[in-house]
Order: C-alpha cells, then sequence, then structure tokens
C-alpha cells in the first residue's frame, strides 16, 4: 500500500517514463547518463513510494504493466510542465528562450522574417518565436491585452503603458512604371510626390499613413487614391497596379528585393537630404522586465533589416 505522503521527484519520474520508452534498462540508463543500479533504484523508490508495479521486469525484456501504461500520459505530461517551467524562467532572466509572442506589421514581416528566422535558429536555439502580422492598430491591442509581448512596427506610437526602442531608419524608394518620366530617378525631391498619382495600402496600414503625411510635409495634394475605390491590402499588390501603369507607389527599401522583381516596373530615390523614411522600432509594454532581452532581438531584427536592403541594392538606379 503507498505512502498518501509520499510525492515522487522529477528524477524518479523521468526514470519511469524513460524506461517505459526504452523498454530496456540498460539503454535508458544511458539516456539519462546514470548506471543501471541507480536506474533500478529510482524506479524501485517510485513504486514503492505510490504502492504500485510500474514495470514487470524480465530477464529478456521490459513491460510496462497496464496501471504504467495508464499513469505514463500524467508522468510525461508532468515533465513537459516542468521543462516548460525552467524554459520560462530562464526567459524571465533575460535570456532568449522559451515562447515569445512577436507582433510585425505586413509590410516589414514579409522582408525581414526569413534571415530574422534563420538568426533566431542559429544565436538562440532555445527561443520558439510565435509569429502575429497585423496591422498597427491590432498589435498596439494585442500588446496591452499580453497576447503578444513585442511588436516590430513604424515609431513612435506615443502611447501610454509603452515603451519604444528605435532600430533603424528605412528609407522610402518609388516605384514606377518603366515608361514613367521619372524611372531611374536619384534625386527626387517631396514635390516628386505631387507627379507620382500615389497608390496607397488600405486604411488601417501605418505605411499609407506615412505616404499620406509626406504629402502634407511637401505641401502637395493628398493623393488621389487616397479616396479612390481602387484598394490593396498588400503591397505586392500595389506593386502589381503599378505594372499595369495604374499609378505609382512608395515602398520601403527592406521591400525592394522581393517587390521589385517583376517586369514592367522601376525605382527612383529621394536625393541625399530629404527626409523620405520611417523609424522601425520594437515596442513593449512598459510593465515589462525583459529590456535586456528585447534589446538583443532587436539586434537580430536591425541585422535581417540589413540583409534585405543589401539584397535588393542592385535593383537600385545609380
Amino acid at each position: 500500500m503507498g505512502n498518501r505522503e509520499y510525492k515522487p521527484t522529477l528524477a524518479q519520474i523521468r526514470t519511469f517514463v524513460t524506461i517505459a520508452e526504452q523498454k530496456h534498462f540498460v539503454s535508458a540508463a544511458a539516456k539519462l547518463g546514470i548506471s543501471q543500479p541507480s536506474l533500478s533504484q529510482a524506479l524501485a523508490a517510485l513504486e514503492n513510494g505510490l504502492g504500485i508495479q510500474l514495470i514487470e521486469r524480465s530477464t529478456r525484456r521490459v513491460i510496462v504493466t497496464p496501471t504504467g501504461e495508464a499513469l505514463l500520459p500524467y508522468a510525461k505530461a508532468t515533465l513537459d510542465a516542468a521543462d516548460a517551467f525552467v524554459t520560462q524562467s530562464r526567459g524571465a532572466l533575460g535570456e532568449l528562450a522559451g515562447p515569445l509572442n512577436i507582433g510585425i506589421i505586413p509590410t516589414v514581416a514579409p522582408y525581414i522574417l526569413p534571415a530574422l528566422l534563420m538568426g533566431i535558429e542559429e544565436q538562440f536555439p532555445d527561443l520558439e518565436p510565435r509569429i502575429v502580422e497585423n496591422q498597427t492598430e491590432v498589435l498596439l491591442g494585442m500588446l496591452r491585452d499580453g497576447q503578444i509581448d513585442l511588436a516590430v512596427l513604424a515609431t513612435p506610437v506615443n502611447i501610454s503603458g509603452v515603451s519604444e526602442l528605435p532600430l533603424y531608419d528605412e528609407p522610402f524608394v518609388a516605384v514606377t512604371h518603366n515608361d514613367n518620366p521619372l524611372a531611374g530617378r536619384t534625386d527626387l525631391t517631396l514635390d516628386a510626390l505631387e507627379d507620382l498619382n500615389l497608390l496607397l495600402l488600405d486604411d488601417g496600414h501605418c505605411l499609407r499613413d506615412q505616404i499620406v503625411e509626406l504629402c502634407k510635409i511637401a505641401a502637395v495634394h493628398r493623393p488621389a487614391s487616397a479616396e479612390s475605390v481602387t484598394r490593396a491590402s498588400s503591397l505586392t499588390t500595389v506593386v502589381q497596379l503599378v505594372v499595369a501603369d495604374m499609378g505609382s507607389t512608395l515602398i520601403p527599401s527592406s521591400a525592394v528585393a522581393t517587390e521589385l522583381t517583376r517586369p514592367g516596373v522601376a525605382a527612383a530615390t529621394f536625393a541625399d537630404g530629404v527626409d523620405a523614411k520611417r523609424t522601425i522600432g520594437l515596442v513593449y509594454r512598459s510593465s515589462s522586465q525583459r529590456n535586456s532581452e528585447f534589446e538583443q532581438l532587436g539586434k537580430l531584427v536591425t541585422s535581417a533589416f540589413e540583409q534585405a536592403q543589401e539584397a535588393g541594392k542592385h535593383l537600385l538606379p545609380r
């Protein structure tokens, strides 16, 4: 009869699970890195404490008893929970490890994610990134509600309770049809926005708001497409409209390598000193104590951006 006060140790539970999986004492001991006598003692202590037989031993094979089979899923779940607890605690200590819910806006995600995820896998193999792509307002709401841990988006956001970590400035590149007189130029000013017949993303995308703001700064008319029935929810679709010669657009430099490979479009860049850019940063709850952890991730985000930008340089006019 078992001792009702008995509490098995994680080491004993792990011993039982490993024996049940390996079906062999020698291989189970080798997997756990302990001697076979120590393995047998740990199993015996577990069975004596519980007052039940979990494993039938014989000279030829190991058999899990029906009671052992019934308890095995609970034993595995206990070990999984313990491992998750340790992983989460490592993340709380400033290490990039365990689950991390990362929000990214749609005009950043497709262009930096390949390099970002590769960098995470190489430098922080214990990190489990969970990516959420959505518009800025949605991500900020999820951040406030605790559904994501941080977000990569255009800053500043100027919201109470949210801290910002600026990462990099990203210049805009004009995308026009090949036949546009501005195609291939490297000396655009903000006044050129008047002549571009700009196509914009749909409402809710911060890139749309940034382009409209540039037009205000340049004192040019609000783009006609701001009230147009033509709507697009992705830069890929906007560029396809440019291919059809329905207008021009502005894209972030990290998108050049992906979006400017289509025939029929050309790039134009702004002159040195023209302030046509956005700032991308990390935002997170001010109550979070993972600042140093997020700074490490921020370096990977910046590196991923630099790789994406470098990959598109050959498509830009010189």
